[in-house]
C-alpha cells in the first residue's frame, strides 16, 4: 500500500467531478480524482448544457468538442406537443404546440447578446468522454477511474483517504489538504453523515434507451417532444434525441415512458410498448437499458464539512425540469476551483472557503425551487392546457382531442385558451434569468448598497448588471482588431481583472500595487474611447453602470466583486479594502 500526498482529492469522476479536475489545473493545483466506475457513464442521462455552463466551458477551453460533437441550436432550440408520432387517423400525427426555447428561433437575438457562448445539447454519455480526456492530459496519471472510496476521514489539516483499486484490490492512501465529494452523495456523504433535507422521494420513473431509425416520421428540431396520446394516456410520452447524428438521422434515443402492467426486466415488454408508443409495430429497436429512478428533491444541509466540499449531485438533487441539476453541479466545481487555488497558493486564509457555502448553497435551494414548480406545473399545461385532468374518465379522452381540432368558434377559442397556458411553460424552457441571472448576494463579495434588477416571475428576462456578486455583463470589445469578450478578461490565468473607463487611469497603479500586497495577479483593462480595449459598438457602455473613471472588480469565476461607481480619492486604498474583503484578508 503506497501514501499519495496532494492538494485536493475529487471523490466522483462523473460530470462535475471531471469538470472540477479541469479547472484545477487550470490553476495550478495538484490534485488526484477517483472514480469507482472503469468508464464514463454509459447512459446518456443530462443532455442540456445551459448558456452559463457553456461560458464556463469556454472560459476554459472545453467547449470546441462540445459544439462540434453536440447538437446545433437550430436542432433542439424548440419545444413540441404532440399526439402520436405517426398514424393515418384524423387525430394522429397532430401537432398541439410548438414554442421556440433554450435560444432558439426568436430568442436567438437576446440570448446572443447576453453570452459569448449559447447553449448547447450533448448528452452525458458524449460530455463525459470530452470532460475525462481533458482532465487526463491537464493532470496525467492523476485521474484514477476504476478506483472506489472505501474510507475517508479528517485528521487535523488534512483528510485521509483510502481508496482501492477495483479490479487488483490493492489500496492506496490519500492525503490532501482538501477533497471535492462529487459522487452524488454515494460515499463521501454517507461517511460524513451529511443531512440530505427535503423530499427524497417525489415520484418515481422510467427512462428507456434505444437505437432506432425513425427518420421517416420524426419532426426534427425539438430539445424534447412530448407526445399526448389522444387514446390512452398510459401511451403519452416524452422522446428525446440523443444522437450522435441530430435530426431526422439520430441514431439513439431516449423516451419517458409509463409502464404500469410492463414487466420492466422483459426487454421484449418493453420493446413491445415502445412500438406501441411510436405507433410503429414493426420497427426495428436496439434496446440498450432501463432505468427506474426516484425524482427527488433535497438539498444538503451542509456544502462544507470541514475539509470537505460537497458539488453536483452530493450537494442538491431535483427534478430534471429546466436542466438545472448537472448544470448547477458544474457551476459549482467553477465557483470552488478559484478559491481553492488562492488558499492552497497561501494568497487567502481557510475561511475563504466559506463563501463556497454561502454562494452555492442558496443557488442550490432556488435551483431546487425551481425545478420543483416548473416539473408540478408542467402537468398542468400538458394536460389541462388541451382538456383534461384527473376528472376527465378515459372514455371521454379522445372526444377531448376532437374538440380541441375542432375547425369551429369553439375549438379556436380552446386553442387560443392552450396556447396562452403553454406560453407559461416558458419557466422552464426559456428560463435565461435563472440560467444566467443569478448572484451571490454574500461571500466573496463587496456590497454596495444597491438593489437587484427586479426579476420576472417566470424567470425568462435577464438583466445584465455589474452589481456585485452578479455575473459580469458581456460585451463584445476589441484589441488591435481581435474581438474578444468582457469574459475573456479574467481568467484561471489572470486571476483578478479590473475593469475601467477610458478615463481610469488612476487604477492602474492602484491594482498594481494590490496586485503585489496581496500575492494575486489584478490585471487593468480599460475600455472606451482611446482606451486600450474599444467598446465597438458601445456595448458595454450601456451595461457597466459606472461612469468614466470608475471601477468593476471582477473574480476568476467572472463574477462582480466589487465596483465604484466613479472615481476615488484614494484609489490604491479603496481597491486594497476592496480585495482584502473579498479574499478574507486583513487590510494593509
Amino acid at each position: 500500500m503506497g501514501t499519495i500526498e496532494v492538494p485536493v482529492l475529487i471523490v466522483g469522476g462523473g460530470g462535475t467531478g471531471l469538470s472540477a479536475s479541469a479547472f484545477l489545473s487550470d490553476h495550478g493545483v495538484g490534485h488526484v480524482l477517483v472514480e469507482r466506475r472503469a468508464d464514463t457513464s454509459r447512459l446518456p442521462k443530462a443532455h442540456y448544457i445551459n448558456q452559463r455552463t457553456m461560458e464556463v466551458f469556454r472560459q476554459h477551453g472545453l467547449d470546441a468538442e462540445v459544439l462540434e460533437q453536440g447538437a446545433p441550436l437550430e436542432k433542439f432550440g424548440k419545444v413540441r406537443y404532440q399526439t402520436t408520432l405517426t398514424g393515418a387517423g384524423p387525430l394522429d400525427a397532430r401537432l398541439i404546440h410548438e414554442m421556440d426555447g433554450f435560444g432558439g428561433g426568436e430568442l436567438s437575438e437576446t440570448y446572443a447578446a447576453a453570452g459569448p457562448a449559447l447553449s448547447a445539447k450533448l448528452p452525458q454519455v458524449r460530455l463525459e468522454p470530452i470532460l475525462r480526456e481533458h482532465a487526463e492530459r491537464r493532470n496525467p496519471g492523476r485521474v484514477l477511474f476504476g478506483h472506489e472510496l472505501t474510507s475517508i476521514s479528517e485528521e487535523g489539516d488534512h483528510v485521509t483517504a483510502e481508496i482501492r483499486d477495483v479490479e487488483t484490490g490493492e489500496t492506496t492512501t490519500i492525503v490532501a489538504r482538501y477533497a471535492i465529494a462529487a459522487d452524488g452523495g454515494r460515499t463521501v456523504g454517507a461517511a460524513l453523515g451529511v443531512n440530505m433535507q427535503g423530499l427524497p422521494s417525489l415520484f418515481d420513473a422510467t427512462t428507456v434507451y434505444f437505437s432506432a431509425d425513425l427518420s421517416e416520421v420524426w419532426n426534427e428540431g425539438s430539445l424534447i417532444t412530448w407526445f399526448l396520446n389522444p387514446y390512452r394516456q398510459d401511451l403519452s410520452s416524452a422522446l428525446i434525441e440523443m444522437g450522435p447524428t441530430w435530426g431526422k438521422n439520430c441514431e439513439e434515443w431516449g423516451m419517458h415512458l409509463h409502464l404500469v402492467g410492463v414487466d420492466r426486466t422483459d426487454p421484449q415488454a418493453v420493446t413491445a410498448r415502445i412500438r406501441e408508443v411510436l405507433g410503429l409495430p414493426e420497427l426495428d429497436v436496439t434496446l440498450h437499458d432501463v432505468t427506474s429512478w426516484t425524482v427527488e428533491a433535497v438539498l444538503a444541509e451542509h456544502y462544507r464539512y470541514g475539509r470537505v466540499f460537497l458539488a453536483g449531485d452530493a450537494a442538491h438533487r431535483q427534478p430534471p425540469a429546466v436542466g438545472l441539476g448537472l448544470n448547477t453541479g458544474i457551476q459549482d466545481a467553477h465557483n470552488l476551483a478559484w478559491k481553492l487555488a488562492a488558499v492552497v497558493a497561501g494568497n487567502a486564509p481557510d475561511s475563504l472557503l466559506d463563501t463556497y457555502e454561502a454562494e452555492r448553497k442558496p443557488v442550490g435551494q432556488f435551483n431546487l425551487g425551481w425545478a420543483m414548480s416548473a416539473a408540478s406545473h408542467h402537468q398542468v399545461v400538458i394536460d389541462g392546457a388541451i382538456g383534461l385532468g384527473q376528472h376527465i374518465p378515459p372514455e371521454r379522452r379522445t372526444p377531448v382531442f376532437f374538440g380541441y381540432f375542432a375547425p369551429t368558434p369553439v375549438g379556436a377559442a380552446q386553442r387560443q385558451r392552450a396556447a396562452e397556458i403553454f406560453a407559461t411553460h416558458r419557466g422552464e424552457c426559456r428560463a435565461h434569468d435563472v440560467e444566467i441571472g443569478f448572484a451571490y448576494e454574500a461571500g466573496a463579495v463587496v456590497p454596495d448598497g444597491s438593489r437587484p434588477p427586479a426579476r420576472a416571475a417566470l424567470g425568462d428576462v435577464y438583466e445584465p448588471t455589474t452589481r456585485p456578486g452578479h455575473r459580469l455583463p458581456h460585451a463584445w470589445i476589441e484589441q488591435d482588431g481581435r474581438r474578444l469578450s468582457t469574459h475573456d478578461l479574467t481568467g484561471a490565468r489572470t486571476g483578478f481583472v479590473l475593469i475601467t473607463g477610458p478615463e481610469g487611469t488612476a487604477w492602474s497603479e492602484a491594482a498594481a500595487r494590490a496586485s503585489e500586497t496581496f500575492s494575486v495577479p489584478v490585471v487593468v483593462a480599460a475600455i472606451g474611447e482611446g482606451a486600450e480595449y474599444a467598446d465597438v459598438d458601445g456595448a458595454w457602455e450601456a451595461v457597466r453602470q459606472t461612469a468614466a473613471d470608475g471601477a468593476v472588480l471582477v473574480r476568476p469565476d467572472n463574477h462582480v466583486a466589487w465596483r465604484s461607481a466613479g472615481g476615488e480619492e484614494n484609489p490604491a486604498e479603496a481597491l486594497a479594502a476592496a480585495l482584502a474583503q473579498v479574499l478574507e484578508q486583513k487590510a494593509p
